[in-house]
């Protein structure tokens, strides 16, 4: 299913649309408060969530009082979160703690200003199927620079679009193909760091330990399944715009400058 076949039937499942934000990051401190034409990253992608009509409201997680002030500047809604914690989705689940009713919680990055409603809908969609305990959204790789690259996870999937596993190496190794034309032989994905969770799945997979594969790998998401847990997929065809470090931010302005985008 792409982001063009969306039909969603979601029933009376309420979701709710968290968005981690963090003003301590290593690579790029105060990110959320950075300008990009004229508005701030976080008010920004607040702004492109709440497009999102599977969304009964969106809130903010933050630890930090100046990125709570920028949200309250803008109009939006935010749910102050511990210091300690140590990915997106353990501040989702304090907000769930915090905000209960929701079936369905989708954990919106922080860093991403120009994510597409579209793709948050897809996520959504894929709890259509009472089943389906965790999703998130993969995309196919067309370039071999990102087979190759450690910072674009990859993901291989089953006959279902299940997630049998995440990786920053290539995978699969292309047994009978040269390095450098690995994205001829075989139809690669790349994952998009968008989750969506049940409620009862979000709090369990919060209190686990981490894992070794997750460890290994720096991928949250691995400690997921290496417990059980699966994951579903769905491809977006949608590519997103990430901002990680102060470059990133530097090479959209100019881009946003020279098309004279809002």
């Amino acid at each position: 299913m792409s982001d063009r076949d969306l039909n969603p039937s979601l029933g009376n499942q309420k979701i709710i649309g968290i968005i981690p934000a963090r003003y301590a990051s290593t690579r790029f401190p105060g990110k959320p408060l950075v300008d990009i034409a004229g508005k701030t990253m976080i008010q920004r992608v607040y702004e492109q969530a709440s497009k999102a009509e599977s969304l009964s409201k969106v809130v903010v997680a933050t630890d930090d009082v100046r990125i709570a002030d920028e949200v309250k500047r803008f109009g939006g809604e935010f749910i102050f979160t511990s210091t300690n914690h140590q990915s997106g989705t353990d501040r989702c689940a304090e907000v769930i703690e915090t905000l209960p009713g929701y079936e369905i919680v989708i954990n919106i990055q922080g860093d991403e200003p120009f994510i597409e409603p579209a793709q948050i809908e897809l996520l959504a969609s894929c709890f259509t199927e009472e089943k389906v305990q965790l999703a998130t959204l993969i995309k196919s790789i067309q370039s071999q620079e990102s087979v190759y690259n450690p910072n674009s996870p990859k993901v291989v999937i089953d006959v279902n679009g299940r997630a049998m596993y995440f990786s920053r190496s290539p995978i699969p190794f292309i047994r009978n193909g040269e390095p450098g034309v690995w994205a001829e032989k075989h139809q690669f994905y790349k994952h998009i760091g968008i989750y969506g969770y049940r409620t009862e799945s979000l709090k369990a997979i919060t209190k686990l330990p981490p894992s070794s594969l997750e460890i290994a790998e720096s991928l949250e998401q691995l400690r997921w399944i290496e417990n059980g847990f699966y994951i579903q997929t769905k491809v977006t065809d949608l590519e997103t715009v990430a901002i990680d470090t102060p470059e990133d931010l530097l090479k959209l302005n100019k881009l946003l400058k020279a098309l004279k985008l809002p």
